[in-house]
């Protein structure tokens, strides 16, 4: 049996899904699905390998994901690995298990034009399925490395999705979450496919969405909020900070004024509507008043979940070059925007 652990995103973990579909027949293998969105998660990632080792003396340890095409030569060097795979390989990884291939396989994911587009029939333990709709990214905000491990832009074609779906319903599954490294960015449209979803399968219980860009949702995905009930009417936004200048540094391409008019949108079509968020505290010269304009935007924009984390400098980002926030008010200003959660949860 294939024992397989996963590390960060959704993708990820619809990716973990297909390894395990496509091995199932395989015994004595361990794969791990690393993440590489922060110093700290390698570091787990590392430290979880090691474990497996000691508890696996005689498994096949494969390393893959987005820390190992990052860092390949680090995973490489660890003992207790025995294959390092990039995210192009991983695609085709049933062709690597033989004694033959060298420890370390990871190519420039740049040059990279494809996907995995292997249609899975479940997600273990789980209520709620999630659909890959596309990979890579664009952008190039200042503190993300992931561009440099997933590659450019480049969708799955809507009969590739729509056929995963299909397969997810016909097993019983309610639930139904696109996901993507920068899914918004689906091309041609993101809208559009999602209404092509809707008019394919118009009983579908509750679709569902990752992180969305603030920048990226158009009139036309609100006018489908407004339009179909069986929209899961809970959005969680990709935002960052409250703060226009840090948004400006950060890279990222909407402003404070933008969430809240995306969140007053939404909640006039769907009045029930809830929202989350992902926060970046001590972003790099990040001073008190721009730390609390992202406590104000939580109040005007009436966000309920957050996702908060501190900044941690992430090495190859112009970000981690900038002038840094000492790591004692990185995590005090963190735990003050928990803090703002929990007395709304009151």
């Amino acid at each position: 049996m294939v024992q397989v652990i996963t590390f960060g995103c959704r993708l990820n973990s619809f990716e973990s899904e297909i390894f395990k579909e496509k091995l199932k027949s395989e015994n004595n293998l361990i794969i791990v699905n690393t993440c590489a969105v922060t110093g700290e998660a390698e570091r787990q990632c590392r430290q979880t390998i090691r474990k497996l080792r000691k508890e696996n003396p005689q498994a096949k340890i494969i390393v893959t994901g987005c820390a190992a095409q990052i860092s390949p030569e680090k995973y490489a060097a660890m003992e207790e690995v025995d294959l390092v795979l990039g995210n192009k390989e991983k695609t085709e990884i049933e062709k690597y298990l033989n004694e033959n291939t060298p420890k370390q396989l990871v190519s420039d994911i740049s040059e990279f034009k494809d996907y995995d587009s292997y249609i899975i029939t479940g997600f273990e333990g789980r209520e709620r399925a999630f659909v890959q709709i596309q990979q890579g990214c664009d952008h190039r905000c200042t503190y993300c490395i992931i561009p440099y491990a997933r590659g450019a832009n480049r969708s799955l074609k809507a009969e590739i999705i729509k056929k995963q779906i299909k397969t997810l319903l016909d097993e019983g599954f309610k639930e139904i979450c696109l996901t993507g490294v920068d899914a918004c960015s689906y091309q041609p449209s993101f809208s559009n496919l999602v209404e092509d979803i809707l008019q394919t399968f118009p009983t579908i219980p509750s679709l569902q969405f990752g992180s969305l860009d603030p920048a990226a949702v158009d009139d036309k995905f609100i006018a489908l909020v407004g339009q179909y009930q069986n929209i899961h009417p809970y959005f969680h936004l990709s935002i960052q900070s409250g703060d226009n200048l840090i948004l400006k540094r950060m890279g990222r391409r909407h402003s404070r004024e933008d969430v809240i008019a995306l969140c007053q949108k939404i909640r006039r079509v769907r009045p029930e509507a809830r929202f989350g968020a992902d926060f970046i505290c001590g972003f790099p010269t990040e001073t008190e008043e721009n730390f609390q304009n992202t406590l104000a935007l939580v109040q005007e924009a009436r966000i309920d979940k957050l996702h908060v984390f501190p900044y941690s400098e992430r090495e190859g980002t112009p970000a981690a070059k900038m002038p840094q926030i000492p790591m004692e008010i990185r995590r005090a200003r963190a735990q003050r925007l928990r803090e703002l959660q929990s007395q709304g949860d009151q």
